[in-house]
């Protein structure tokens, strides 16, 4: 199991020694959706955490407009203007950086040039929303170090803006949701119309969240991505004549689906099952949650699954394999893939007192089928976003 740490004050040393000035620190958590999957752009329930694992960013105000940034994967910082827009979706990993800046310009605020060094052990590519954590992040530092306020529901929005126009992800909110609002002890069940959402308790004593990344990526994930929300969309305009006034599959339920499903055809017809099911699983395993009723969650994630696989096919072998490891073991009560597909991460409830068990078997079997070693992190509910004082 991976229980990596961010050392707070080697950050500041090394900002230091870069830029020679004291940084301030601001923090943003990735997260792990629970259930609820590709929903939130369909305008419906999902049922994400915010975890302990998180991107730090150090930060000081300069005297001009100049945004110099660097990662820890880098050995010089890139230089970013903010009087001088690049062009978006370049395909380079500042497309984050810029686009939060801009969309933040864009809402009124008057930032400031900053010095930034940042530092995260939230996987990347894993399905953990690393990119949520770096935009909410370097958000929270350059309002910050300018002197600007911006409550944490709007940052989100800042966020979400930043990957449609700079990275040219059209993803819904939940990611940058979970990083700003996010609760220890909590899950947020979002609704992605409203924007409103209710905290529901984890009270999992005997129980541990595991996540276990595939270690795979596969490069049919953002293409992807974009062409299953063209499908639902298109969905939703097929359905219209039969289902007057409907905004998003969000407004469909299972009775109208089945009613009305011979409109669709057939790879529309999957996408849009798997959107209205998963909507209900959604609210399904709040309630179960809330009960303390596991045995119910895991048989909903286990159709989540199933959905994602079959329905909306974004999942693959490797989470397959990871997802039936799992379930073969008597300490899991239910596991899933989790984030957008195409390779990343399941996430799975399991008994602490089989975490040893869950994790040498994860590992020895997934290694043996895939040929790839897997890791296992343990995580719990954390809060969102904000200075490090």
């Amino acid at each position: 199991m991976t229980r990596a740490r961010i050392d707070k004050d080697e950050l500041r040393d090394g900002f230091i020694r870069l830029y020679r000035t004291q940084p301030r620190l601001f923090r943003a958590p990735g997260r792990v959706n629970l259930i609820g999957e590709h929903t939130d752009y369909n305008d419906g329930f999902v049922l994400p955490m915010a975890i302990d694992r998180e991107t730090i960013v150090a930060a000081a105000a300069r005297d001009d407009r100049l945004l110099r940034v660097l990662p820890s994967f880098l050995a010089e910082p890139v230089e970013i203007d903010l009087d001088r827009p690049g062009s978006p979706r370049r395909g380079v990993w500042f497309d984050y950086v810029e686009g939060v800046a801009r969309a933040l310009i864009t809402r009124g605020k008057l930032l400031r040039g900053a010095d930034l060094l940042i530092e995260s052990n939230v996987p990347i590519g894993a399905g953990l929303s690393s990119s949520a954590a770096l935009e909410v992040s370097i958000g929270l530092a350059l309002l910050g170090v300018s002197d600007q306020a911006l409550d944490p529901l709007s940052l989100a929005l800042a966020g979400r803006d930043a990957e449609h126009a700079y990275v040219g992800t059209m993803c819904g909110i939940m990611d940058q949701y979970a990083a700003t609002l996010g609760q220890a002890n909590r899950a947020l069940l979002i609704d992605c119309r409203s924007l409103e959402s209710r905290q529901i308790p984890l009270n999992l004593p005997d129980t541990a969240i595991v996540v276990c990344d595939t270690h795979v990526k596969h490069n049919l994930a953002s293409s992807e991505y974009n062409i299953r929300r063209a499908q639902c969309e298109e969905g939703v305009r097929l359905l219209r004549p039969v289902l007057p006034g409907i905004a998003a599959l969000r407004d469909v339920n299972i009775l109208q689906f089945e009613s009305h499903q011979d409109v669709l055809p057939k790879k529309i017809r999957q996408r849009c099952r798997h959107i209205i099911t998963e909507n209900a699983r959604t609210l399904s395993a709040a309630e179960a949650l809330e009960a303390g009723d596991l045995k119910k969650m895991g048989s909903l994630m286990a159709e989540s699954h199933t959905s994602l696989r079959d329905d909306y096919e974004v999942s693959c072998r490797e989470l397959d394999l990871m997802v039936e490891i799992a379930r073969s073991l008597r300490c899991v009560f239910g596991a899933r893939m989790t984030g957008g597909g195409f390779g990343g991460c399941t996430v799975n409830l399991v008994l602490r007192e089989g975490l040893e068990e869950f994790c040498e078997k994860v590992s020895i079997e997934y290694q043996k089928e895939a040929g790839i070693t897997p890791s296992s992190y343990v995580v719990t509910a954390a809060d969102g976003a904000g200075e490090i004082k």
